[in-house]
């Protein structure tokens, strides 16, 4: 079940995500970053384990018509389920409820994102609003991720 995170929950999302850190395919996040963003957050559960996180992503608004989307990890047990594109689809119909136009988003895995009809970018055709984070991060200013982005028609 596709759900929104639950501030009780956040400790097991960042359980989730950190094997993914590890292997440096996703940004650290700390529990303080995680609690301040709960509300961007969607997860899944476990079909037979409702009380077990599988899966979450994050959408967070960047400025006026755009959103990022963000976080996206799904249990290596439980990968090549369709998981990670539910949860991407949870994120862009909420987008599109929000009178969002354009996301983006940047990862290490762009493949996945393409596969969803995103289209590579240049990093620097983004708005400079959404750099803000960026400045925090170990890999400033030699980014490493790959940028894309996705028109939401409405």
């Amino acid at each position: 079940m596709i759900r929104k995170l639950l501030v009780s929950e956040v400790s097991e999302v960042k359980g989730l995500i950190d094997p993914f850190v590890k292997e440096g395919l996703m940004l650290p996040k700390s529990l303080h970053s995680l609690c301040q963003s709960v509300r961007d957050f969607w997860v899944m559960t476990a079909e037979n384990d409702p009380s077990r996180i599988v899966g979450c992503c994050a959408l967070q608004v960047s400025w006026l018509d755009t959103a990022e989307i963000r976080t996206l990890a799904v249990a290596k047990d439980h990968q090549g389920r369709g998981i990670g594109k539910a949860l991407v689809q949870s994120c862009i119909r909420e987008a599109a409820g929000l009178g969002i136009k354009s996301l983006f988003t940047l990862t290490y895995v762009p493949g996945f994102f393409t596969g969803m009809g995103f289209c590579e970018v240049e990093k620097s055709s983004l708005p400079n609003k959404i750099w803000s984070d960026c400045i925090h991060c170990q890999y400033f200013p030699d980014c490493r991720e790959v940028a894309l982005t996705y028109g939401i028609d409405g």
